[in-house]
């Protein structure tokens, strides 16, 4: 049964990634560089700080966005390099000659499952249930930026689909668990 999905999954990866063409490279490269979303990010920010208008607040978000982020990266580090050990399938020797490899560095040897599918759901959660309320909208634009941001590692040729969606769900349950984390935090401090 999981040889069935792994080789299904591989079948999905190779006929999605071979969709790609040239035109479209440099978008998916561009959009798959997580320092092109600084601006991004900032934007974010400065609405949950508008939002927010406690300083002491937001400064307890930031500090929970960053253990959010620690967190995922690490637990996605661990799945890749300790638990699974799935090889990329840029390193993969059945499928190396009939992918598209669009990025230059094909990254770590080992890729389930994804950090930036994982990073982008958990940072895409965690906005929206903040910012729900003010902005109504916005949560359906941030997942489809995460979904958009997952999809971009098939393009470039450095995740399976599993390794996407993998990561799309430890992504949400994690943004889920920090707002819990960062709600139970923010009325221990206002009671206070």
């Amino acid at each position: 049964m999981l040889e069935e999905l792994v080789q299904l999954d591989t079948e999905l990866f190779v006929y999605l990634n071979g969709l790609g063409n040239k035109t479209w490279d440099a978008f998916w490269l561009f959009y798959t560089t997580k320092f092109n979303w600084i601006p991004f990010y900032a934007l974010l920010l400065f609405l949950m700080y508008k939002h927010i208008k406690n300083t002491k607040v937001f400064l307890l978000t930031l500090l929970v966005i960053v253990l959010m982020i620690t967190f995922t990266d690490q637990i996605t580090n661990l799945f890749k390099k300790v638990l699974v050990m799935r090889l990329r399938p840029c390193y993969n020797p059945e499928i190396d000659d009939i992918i598209r490899l669009v990025k230059r560095s094909c990254g770590g040897k080992y890729g389930y499952f994804s950090g930036h599918a994982s990073n982008s759901m958990a940072v895409a959660t965690f906005v929206s249930l903040i910012l729900r309320s003010k902005y109504k909208y916005l949560p359906y634009i941030l997942v489809v930026w995460a979904i958009v941001m997952a999809y971009s590692r098939i393009y470039v040729g450095v995740h399976y689909p599993l390794d996407i969606l993998s990561g799309m769900l430890f992504g949400m349950i994690s943004g889920n668990l920090f707002y819990k984390l960062f709600k139970y935090l923010q009325n221990r401090y206002e009671n206070n």
